[in-house]
């Protein structure tokens, strides 16, 4: 401390980049460093030390060179950083013997070049700092206290602060020395009278973070709170709190974000000990975490609370411990015990308190999600546990990740407040025909007057498109750009574009295969639309040729229709003009299969359905993929675009459409009188019988038991009509 200390060593440094109140904004490295120490008792000075930098990447920004006068090749000379901080250190050792002395802090112009500089700096070159770079003191903030009319500290300079003391204005023409000369000038002024200052406002710099707990009912200061966004999904608490490194973090405030499915969205935020500290961290946007740019925005403390806050005594107890690694494991059985897990993570990662360091995640009704939590009490231990990740237990391969303690009350949370029957909003189901074409829909053919584009940006639009293609965009036949869309209603990286013959299929294939859209190169490969139809069914096209979907499914035929309510004008874009639908003529029905076992599709829930659509009006289609293995998400996902999703047999009952006539499709979609009941979450061996069984004592009409439950009034009185039901 300051004030204990005998001396201070006047410390400044400048980067490859930006400097002054910039300075580490831009993530460049270290190129000059200059101290000087000041004895506190007999008011003197020792020599005055410069020091190159030699950066990793020997390149200087043009403001750089203008402000500090180095060159290149000057730079390029010098000792890396590890070698000039142990010189820094032998320096300053020898000088404090000759005078007698035995501690010494740190004294800066401003807290830039130790938090922002020189600790990310080390961080990411994997360098130990000696432990006087954990503290120091703000020449600014000490001269504020002595003089509280000169002005805001944040805008005091060494040369505005000298003029207002009075005193010359340092003559020196070298950078960094004259900075050097007018701390030390001015830490000697304000030592002697009439001031007889008493350095004691030291700041430190933490060097771990500690995780914790918060409760909701803290206060939570938002401006102490930021928003990373960009985060590898695999990153935890450590790794962010490395990544502000310099800075310091609140206990337990690392937030790691989770989307709808549990998983991590590559957000997180971060609540500081204080505004400033918020502030520096806002200098580190688009700031890198190995090759990963993360963007760093304002937030607020409620949105901070109801991701880390937590009521909880159950995980308020299991977090007690200090000092804990915390591993998530995700996939479990549903009949996994205690004695399972720790025998699945064997003795070489023992669990802190054996079972009372496992934390199962729990429906409110006591049915397990899947999901653990489990405490280690070092680092080995939880490196031992990571190593089985994917590993079986039972008939499953579990999933382990380094977890937070925001984390367990975000995945709590979202558990316990789960309604028991969720419910879908009630929306009136219209008769729709089942073999309905809707516009535009291209006719299966052999003819390859189509191209394939892969490898689109997930921000690439219509336009991008047709600025790609160049002058083959007038070779486009009407509607003949198919944006593919995955099963969340988000760009799939694929289109299809329909040209007006193979011949001019063929030259878009040659000249703009391999061409960039954004930064990305695409590939462009000619097909037909009956081609198109098996990639969109799970078949893949490439150079080599076609494949057909892989049938992981046997009972199942494809899907002999497809139907959709129209989406409502107010919700399309001029581009949604170009996007017909997305599955195009599909596959006849293949004889192989039992009929019986036709795949059908439910008319998913909309607030305004047309039941009689303008026949020119657009629709919005999306990939449903045959091969439910690889595509199908879990845990199922509605999307909000397609009034229609895919039913597998072993995820959920579905309604079997009859394939012998449309007709008699369209009627067997239709629900009868009676509630329709879905089921998700099913034993992929369940059959009929054990459906059946399951709803034994409700009524259910015989001839449609094959694939749709019917449950009489004694049922329909425990949901609510009109809306379909996940049991």
């Amino acid at each position: 401390m300051a004030s204990h200390s005998d001396t201070l060593v006047v410390f400044f440094g400048a980067t490859a980049g930006a400097n002054g109140g910039k300075l580490g904004s831009d993530e460049r490295e270290i190129i000059l460093l200059v101290w000087q120490i000041v004895d506190l008792h007999e008011k003197k000075v020792g020599k005055l030390q410069r020091c190159l930098v030699k950066p990793d990447t020997l390149e200087l920004t043009d403001q750089c060179k203008e402000e500090t006068g180095l060159t290149l090749d000057e730079v390029a000379k010098a000792e890396p950083l590890d070698k000039v901080l142990q010189q820094f250190q032998q320096s300053v050792s020898s000088e404090l013997k000759t005078l007698g002395r035995s501690s010494y802090t740190l004294c800066v112009d401003s807290p830039l070049i130790v938090r922002q500089a020189l600790h990310p700096e080390a961080s990411k070159k994997n360098l130990v700092l000696p432990e006087c770079f954990l503290s120091f003191v703000d020449v600014r903030k000490e001269f504020h206290k002595c003089c509280p009319n000169a002005g805001p500290v944040a805008k005091h300079t060494p040369a505005s602060m000298l003029e207002f003391a009075g005193l010359p204005a340092v003559s020196e023409e070298m950078f960094g020395v004259r900075e050097v000369r007018s701390m030390v000038q001015l830490t000697l002024c304000i030592l002697a009278d009439p001031y007889n200052h008493k350095f004691s406002c030291v700041e430190t710099v933490k060097y771990k973070f500690d995780s914790g707990t918060c409760s909701k009912t803290e206060p939570v200061d938002s401006e102490t709170v930021i928003r990373a966004r960009g985060l590898p999904w695999q990153s935890s608490d450590q790794d962010i709190a490395r990544f502000f490194k310099g800075l310091s973090i609140a206990k337990g405030g690392v937030a790691l974000c989770l989307n709808a499915q549990g998983r991590r969205n590559g957000e997180a935020l971060v609540r500081f000990i204080n505004s400033e500290h918020r502030d520096l961290a806002l200098e580190r946007h688009k700031h890198h975490m190995g090759s990963r740019y993360i963007e760093v925005y304002k937030a607020t403390g409620e949105e901070f609370l109801k991701i880390a806050g937590g009521t909880s005594n159950e995980v308020a107890q299991f977090l007690s411990k200090e000092n804990q690694v915390i591993i998530r494991m995700r996939g479990l059985p549903f009949t996994a015990t205690p004695q399972e897990v720790l025998s699945f993570l064997g003795p070489e990662s023992p669990v802190t308190d054996g079972t009372e360091g496992l934390l199962f995640v729990k429906y409110p009704d006591g049915r397990p999600t899947g999901d653990a939590f489990v405490l280690f009490s070092c680092e080995e231990y939880a490196q031992n546990a990571l190593k089985k990740h994917k590993q079986i237990l039972g008939k499953r391969y579990i999933e382990l990740f380094r977890s937070t303690a925001a984390e367990v009350q975000q995945v709590l949370n979202r558990y316990m407040s789960a309604p028991l029957i969720s419910t879908l909003p009630p929306s009136p189901i219209v008769p729709v025909p089942v073999l309905a074409t809707p516009p535009f829909l291209p006719a299966a053919s052999n003819t390859r007057d189509c191209v394939r584009l892969r490898g689109l940006p997930y921000t690439a639009g219509i336009e991008d498109i047709l600025e790609f293609m160049g002058e083959h965009t007038v070779d486009i036949k009407p509607h003949g750009v198919h944006m593919v869309l995955n099963q969340q209603g988000r760009p799939s990286g694929d289109a299809f574009i329909q040209m007006k013959s193979s011949e001019k299929a063929f030259m878009v294939a040659q000249k703009c295969h391999k061409k960039t859209m954004k930064d990305r190169y695409v590939e462009v490969f000619q097909c037909s639309t009956e081609e198109m139809s098996i990639v969109l069914m799970g078949g893949t096209l490439n150079r080599s040729g076609l494949s057909p979907p892989p049938c992981k499914l046997p009972c199942l035929s494809p899907p002999t229709a497809y139907a959709a309510f129209p989406t409502p004008p107010g919700m399309l874009s001029e581009a949604a003009l170009y996007q017909s639908p997305l599955l195009a003529a599909p596959r006849p029905a293949q004889t192989a299969h039992n009929p019986a076992h036709t795949l059908a599709y439910y008319p998913h829930p909309h607030p305004h359905p047309h039941p009689h659509p303008h026949p020119h009006q657009p629709h919005l289609y999306m990939n449903m993929n045959m091969n439910y293995t690889a595509y199908y998400p879990s845990p199922p996902v509605s999307p909000s675009t397609v009034s229609y999703f895919a039913a597998p047999p072993g995820a959920m009952a579905a309604v079997a459409a009859q394939p012998h006539h449309a007709a008699a499709a369209a009627s067997s979609v239709l629900p009868q009188p009676g509630a329709l009941v879905r089921m998700q979450g099913l034993p992929y061996n369940a059959g009929v019988k054990d459906i059946l069984s399951f709803f034994q004592g409700y009524q259910y009409a015989p001839d449609e038991y094959s694939g749709m439950v019917q449950m009489s009034e004694q049922a329909r009185s425990l949901i609510q009509p009109k809306e379909w039901v996940c049991l």
